[in-house]
């Protein structure tokens, strides 16, 4: 059997629910499977053959997709100090090597159940393998509470090019229409996660548009709050470790946005 072929397999036989779910014969229909396979997974042990295997596979699909340095992310800049660099890029989060990427998580910190999900949350935990689900499953343990919104956790990258992934949690808008209160909390959602780097001595991070799309925080609004807050945060902190800040955008109106800002 391939390798994609094992690795799908002893997923389904882990669960008496898919057991009957026949595989894939094309090479896409089975990283889908996989992938999907892996979303809707609970945490729990798993052996040293598959997470060799998986991180194999995962290690494959990067170099297809292709890294990005922070040198190809310098085409909008900004100096906040000599040393202090403000970036816009556009593209795949999870290409990027940089010390930590941020993820815009939910309150469980477990990553997107929803197989196949285009949310940040379910790209990000996909690429970087089960390992990091098991991570954030343990911190919860200890935690033993939901996450707050607007606080931050790092954890490893596992098959991330990255070095670190920063989770957050940002407020929910249902209406479409934040509070003063709800652009607090993610002000705050941009606080921690550049004191969480500079605690661990990061110089790169790549920030996603935090609560904008699902979480439906306004475009406009959530990246001044954005380019603001590290501004302000990079100012009153002139020792701060991070040197270069990513504002990673994926749709064209977030690039367009954050252009102007920066």
């Amino acid at each position: 059997m391939d390798r994609l072929g094992f690795l799908i397999q002893y997923l389904l036989d882990e669960s008496p629910d898919y057991s009957e779910m026949e595989i894939p014969s094309d090479l896409q229909g089975k990283r889908d499977l996989f992938r999907a396979l892996r979303n809707v997974r609970w945490p729990k042990p798993v052996s040293e053959e598959f997470l060799h295997l998986q991180d194999e596979e995962l290690q494959e699909q990067l170099l297809e997709k292709g890294v990005v340095e922070l040198d190809d992310c310098r085409d909008v800049a900004r100096y906040v100090s000599t040393d202090k660099q403000l970036l816009v890029w556009q593209g795949d989060v999870t290409r990027l090597k940089v010390d930590a990427i941020v993820n815009a998580a939910n309150s469980q910190m477990l990553g997107c159940f929803h197989p196949l999900h285009k949310c940040i949350d379910n790209a990000i935990h996909s690429a970087a393998g089960i390992q990091l689900r098991e991570e954030c499953y343990q911190l919860m343990l200890q935690q033993g509470h939901e996450e707050s919104t607007g606080q931050a956790k790092i954890t490893k990258a596992y098959n991330l090019p990255c070095r670190y992934v920063i989770h957050t949690v940002g407020p929910i808008i249902p209406n479409g229409i934040p509070t003063e209160f709800q652009k607090e909390q993610l002000a705050s959602c941009y606080r921690s996660i550049m004191a969480c780097a500079n605690e661990n001595r990061l110089e790169s991070i790549a920030f996603c548009c935090i609560s904008t799309g699902e979480f439906r925080f306004p475009n406009q609004l959530a990246a001044e709050i954005a380019v603001q807050t590290v501004k302000d945060y990079l100012t009153e902190h002139p020792d701060c470790s991070v040197k270069q800040v990513i504002f990673n955008v994926f749709k064209d109106i977030d690039k367009n946005i954050y252009q102007r800002l920066i």
